[in-house]
């Protein structure tokens, strides 16, 4: 069965098939910042093979619907069910997990920095990142979410013009640590461990492989679905 085109935005596509988001993983095409583009312009941009990803994505649907997995579409789901899925699986990550690295790639630059003057790249965009998100975070939590959330509760279009009105700021936000993110696994040759990486090396290159998918399905789960459901309600008040 054939039920995903190149034609189709790769947004939707990882919207209605989740398990979508590792193929593209692996064949490094963007779902999250880029996903309002066709599948069709990424492959052609990426130098890739069209018929062959688009073979391979539909395989892997066939797979997965023949094993009867389930999995939620969170265009259907309650809006405060899905602010509440970002929240505890999301923002609970990367204010656990961001320290952390912080620490990681202080340690492996006083150990390897000279023979590796790569990772002095590493640490300067890791940090950048991990600002950029930070500040992100506490817009969301104390800004936006609680505005959908009044909303929620009051119907009132004045709550919800309020979290609609700093979408643009935070795609823009999206945008930048998307940017910085693929930067940083270009610096390190999509993760690459040198001959001499230690343990502590190795666990770093983990983590920010780690990162980076999370903070791609975040933005994913933002900016294809939540935003767009926020447009449609305000369209609907209009």
């Amino acid at each position: 069965m054939r039920k995903f085109e190149s034609t189709q935005k790769i947004g939707d596509i990882v919207a209605d098939f989740p398990k979508a988001s590792d193929l593209f993983m692996e064949y490094k095409i963007d779902f999250c910042c880029g996903g309002n583009r066709p599948l069709k312009e990424a492959i052609a941009e990426s130098g890739l093979d069209e018929d062959q990803i688009v073979n391979e994505l539909n395989e892997l649907f066939n797979e997965f619907t023949e094993k009867n997995d389930i999995v939620k579409d969170w265009r259907k789901e309650p809006i405060e069910d899905l602010i509440n899925h970002i929240l505890m699986k999301h923002h609970a990550y990367l204010w656990s997990e961001l320290p952390k690295i912080s620490e990681l790639t202080t340690k492996i630059l006083r150990v390897h920095g000279e023979g590796h003057p790569e990772l002095f790249k590493v640490h300067r965009l890791f940090h950048m990142v991990k600002m950029e998100l930070e500040e992100h975070l506490v817009k969301e939590e104390t800004y936006q979410y609680p505005a959908i959330r009044n909303y929620e509760e009051s119907g009132s279009k004045e709550d919800l013009d309020k979290a609609v009105k700093i979408i643009k700021e935070l795609e823009d936000e999206h945008s930048e640590a998307g940017h910085i993110l693929k930067e940083l696994r270009t610096v390190t040759g999509d993760f690459k461990l040198p001959e001499d990486a230690c343990a502590t090396y190795e666990l770093t290159y983990n983590k920010l492989q780690e990162l980076e998918a999370d903070v791609f399905q975040h933005v994913h789960l933002e900016n294809n679905i939540l935003f767009p459901r926020l447009f449609e309600l305000q369209a609907q008040k209009s």
